[in-house]
């Protein structure tokens, strides 16, 4: 039974290595090697194989192995099981309906790339039955879903890892940078601004027949029911050369109504990384204020498009949050793609691919000292995101990118897109998690599943 297999794992390595474990820590990284004989390797199965669903699944072959797939889209599910059965030597079995993969027993993890809008509900019905779950970020759709994540991974006790792998990935630069704060090498902070990007105007996209090949009231699932939209061929240079298809494939991004634009895409990397360093990872802003914004599309008194056959996330914006300790928080799609951290010594700038400013050139002659990177991390970086997952789950630990620090920075995002689309400061009480004297505003913390699709608790 898969429930005792789990349980077994646990036990062993708790029983044998506990005593080495630091506070707080994970297993080092040679830990896994252990899961690489045959019947040792956790089973997973992925939900969602466009774009990020097919990286992670890659990424995670090493450690894993996959006992199914599950999509929407039969031609993306086709051949994704065949470059997974080539990939691995064994085919896995496909599903069009993601209930058939947590009904399986035998498998210990779900892997959740499903579009941001299906996160919740899969997640959670995911760890009712028994399943440790990686989700892609952005995690939620609304403030009050992440609340209701983690409810249910404290009442289930699963290891529960958000895809922000820039917290273990691109090369430690983003750790290197967290110890670059907290050595105080740019003196007392006082701004930190995330470069996250802007989008172009959208075109106009109109209704088109569904594909033969894609379930698109699944796909739908507990966003509200509209037609399916395509443009007449596909085009290439809008959101930097991806090709768009229709608001579901590529493009959902790009829609309310199933995520938040660049603001919780790249904001969910960057400002996550902003609060970490910060040491706001269990707190939030008194206040979000749209300095300015663009949308392409007009929006009515209550916060919504009048349009329905474009994209209607914001294009260009500067949003200022005011973080603890008099802190500014700027998060804008202005200047490079990254996080500028200023502080009353001095400034550096980090992203995927550098970090660089006098402070960085000073660690030539006045190195972090030993270990400064470990203890950022809470132990030994491993090789990937999906290791660090792995060794949680073996440890009976949350991973690093945990739901309850996501969740807060993630709140921040949430926020600058209300405030955008009611076009007014936001007040927010970080203890309540409640936005302050704007009962409009309140409302769009949450959002009705639709009829058929809520979340099951049961």
């Amino acid at each position: 039974m898969h429930h005792t297999r789990n349980l077994t794992r646990r036990g062993f390595v708790q029983g044998t290595i506990a005593t080495g474990l630091a506070s707080g820590g994970l297993l080092s990284a040679d830990r896994a090697f252990g899961f690489q004989s045959a019947n040792d390797r956790p089973v997973f199965a992925t939900i969602g194989l466009r774009n990020q669903g097919v990286t992670i699944t890659n990424k995670s072959t090493k450690f894993a192995d996959f006992a199914a797939l599950a999509d929407v889209d039969s031609k993306v599910l086709g051949t994704n099981v065949e470059k997974l059965a080539k990939r691995q030597g064994k085919k896995p079995d496909s599903y069009g309906d993601y209930r058939r993969v947590l009904d399986r027993k035998d498998i210990d993890a779900v892997m959740i790339a499903a579009p941001d809008h299906w996160h919740t509900k899969i997640a959670i019905e995911a760890m009712l039955a028994g399943k440790d779950v990686y989700c892609e970020k952005p995690l939620t759709l609304t403030i009050a879903d992440g609340k209701l994540i983690e409810q249910v991974v404290k009442k289930t006790g699963r290891t529960f890892q958000v895809g922000t792998m820039q917290r273990t990935e691109s090369g430690q630069r983003f750790l290197q940078a967290i110890a670059l704060v907290r050595a105080g090498r740019i003196g007392t902070v006082k701004k930190v601004t995330c470069g996250i990007g802007g989008f172009g105007p959208s075109p106009v996209i109109p209704e088109a027949p569904v594909p033969a090949e894609l379930d698109w009231d699944r796909w739908l699932g507990p966003a509200p029911k509209v037609a399916y939209r395509a443009l007449p061929e596909i085009r290439k240079g809008y959101g930097g050369g991806v090709p768009l298809y229709s608001n579901c494939h590529y493009a959902f991004r790009n829609w309310h109504a199933y995520s938040g634009g660049k603001l919780t895409d790249w904001g969910a990397h960057h400002v996550d990384i902003a609060c970490w360093a910060l040491g706001a990872n269990d707190t939030g802003p008194s206040k979000v204020t749209p300095l300015n914004y663009t949308f392409d599309v007009d929006y009515d008194k209550n916060g919504y498009s009048v349009a329905a056959d474009k994209y209607d996330i914001a294009i260009k914006y500067n949003i200022k949050a005011d973080m603890p300790d008099g802190v500014e928080l700027l998060i804008t799609n202005e200047g490079d793609n990254g996080i500028l951290f200023e502080g009353t010594k001095g400034r550096f700038f980090v992203n995927r691919g550098k970090i660089v400013g006098k402070p960085v050139e000073d660690l030539a002659s006045n190195p972090l000292p030993g270990g400064a990177i470990e203890e950022v991390y809470g132990g030994p970086v491993p090789e990937n995101h999906t290791l660090n997952f792995i060794e949680a789950i073996n440890a009976g630990k949350q991973p690093i990118s945990d739901v309850w620090t996501h969740n807060r920075m993630l709140e921040i995002c949430h926020l600058s897109n209300i405030a955008m689309r009611l076009g007014r400061e936001i007040n927010w009480d970080p203890k309540t998690r409640q936005i302050v004297g704007d009962a409009q505003a309140n409302s769009f913390l949450s959002r009705e599943y639709r009829k058929g699709f809520e979340i099951n608790l049961s």
